[in-house]
């Protein structure tokens, strides 16, 4: 844990009226987030999905893997994340849903997080390892300000619970090649939803 730079440079994207929406980079060293990404790419069963899109189903362009946070097989690098994230983010995160953004072709559509599968007034902490990938985050009535925003190995981007009401989120695809990124996201859902894939 020797790694961590705890850097208190924290960027405000939105304000709590709208958000709030937080970018902290360096809250861990890129050593640190490579090593973990090493880990969970090699670690983790992860999974493909697909979801309904125009009336059919269609693959998830991106792999997928979930944790709750109690499950005896959580792995050893997502208990040293947690412990990092809640350090920075003082909320009882009680699941890890995890993305795996292989190259430029993979991506997640323009969304907000499900209000109803969350804990109210709960947050949401992202922590980014791997490649560089940038989200396009867009205020959803006027002034429809579009933020991009380039999530860097190491960084850890926190959306209030209220931010979804307001702000749509997302990572397109490329036309330029990019190395592969794995996004981990911290939540605290309900019991019975706890269980559910994470996205991001």
């Amino acid at each position: 844990m020797q790694a961590l730079l705890f850097d208190e440079q924290v960027q405000t994207i939105a304000d709590a009226s709208t958000g709030p929406i937080t970018y902290q980079p360096g809250v861990i060293s890129r050593a640190l987030a490579d090593a973990w990404f090493s880990a969970l790419r090699d670690g983790v069963d992860w999974h493909s999905g697909t979801r309904m899109m125009y009336e059919r189903m269609v693959d998830v362009p991106r792999l997928l893997g979930h944790y709750a946070v109690d499950d005896p097989a959580l792995p050893d690098v997502l208990r040293e994340a947690l412990a990092v994230v809640q350090d920075n983010v003082h909320t009882p995160f009680n699941s890890i849903g995890l993305n795996f953004y292989r190259d430029e072709h993979d991506s997640v559509a323009p969304h907000n997080d499900t209000l109803h599968e969350l804990m109210p007034h709960q947050p949401i902490a992202l922590l980014s390892l791997g490649a560089t990938r940038t989200m396009i985050i867009r205020r959803k009535l006027p002034p429809r300000l579009k933020i991009e925003l380039e999530l860097e190995a190491g960084s850890l981007l926190t959306m209030g619970w209220n931010a979804q009401l307001h702000y749509d989120h997302g990572i397109p695809k490329l036309k330029q090649s990019v190395g592969p990124r794995i996004s981990v996201a911290f939540r605290v859902r309900s019991a019975s939803l706890s269980q559910s894939w994470g996205d991001r």
